[in-house]
């Protein structure tokens, strides 16, 4: 058993009847009354994300996991396909339980948690950026960068990104996977 202190992101946790993943928390102490912790949790089974407020020192029901390292293969529709990168075992997880499975592109190393208990997996962990190529890009018009201005364009797993009029078809580009947003253009 743990309690509020133990809270950080990525923790997850047993709560009604469900295995959730905490992916915000903010320790909140007002000048009136006692603290508490406002989380946002992310359902492992559903995807479904909560708000939910803790009190200080309220006994959460932590879930031992381990992490491993998985390659990113195939996706069959809703269900994508990871190897172990260790002992070349397989499993699949639901499009659901994945952070940002557009930004996924076949051959990535992830980070999968997996449930201690009963080895089930549980949660996708992205790196904290991805390098992708843009496929479509509408041209930007030229004396119409002062303000910073952007445009969608489709990079190479079909994701569509904001970027900046400069980008063109072809570029690489950084896209962190947390917000899905642009960083900055890779120059080979």
């Amino acid at each position: 058993m743990a309690n509020t202190s133990d809270i950080r992101k990525g923790l997850c946790i047993r709560y009604n009847h469900d295995i959730f993943k905490i992916i915000e928390f903010l320790h909140v102490k007002p000048g009136k009354g006692p603290a508490f912790v406002r989380t946002k949790l992310k359902s492992v089974t559903t995807g479904k994300v909560i708000d939910n407020t803790f009190s200080a020192g309220h006994k959460i029901d932590d879930v031992r996991v381990e992490t491993h390292s998985f390659q990113y293969l195939y996706n069959e529709g809703e269900t994508f396909h990871f190897m172990n990168t260790d002992d070349y075992t397989q499993i699949t997880l639901e499009k659901n339980s994945l952070d940002a499975p557009d930004l996924l592109k076949e051959g990535e190393i992830v980070k999968v948690l997996i449930n201690s208990e009963d080895q089930s997996p549980l949660s996708v962990d992205m790196p904290a950026h991805v390098v992708l190529e843009v496929t479509h890009a509408e041209p930007g018009v030229k004396g119409n960068t002062a303000t910073n201005a952007t445009k969608p364009a489709t990079v190479e797993t079909g994701a569509r990104i904001n970027v900046p009029l400069f980008i063109n078809e072809g570029d690489k580009i950084k896209i962190d996977t947390e917000k899905g947003a642009y960083m900055e253009r890779i120059k080979e």
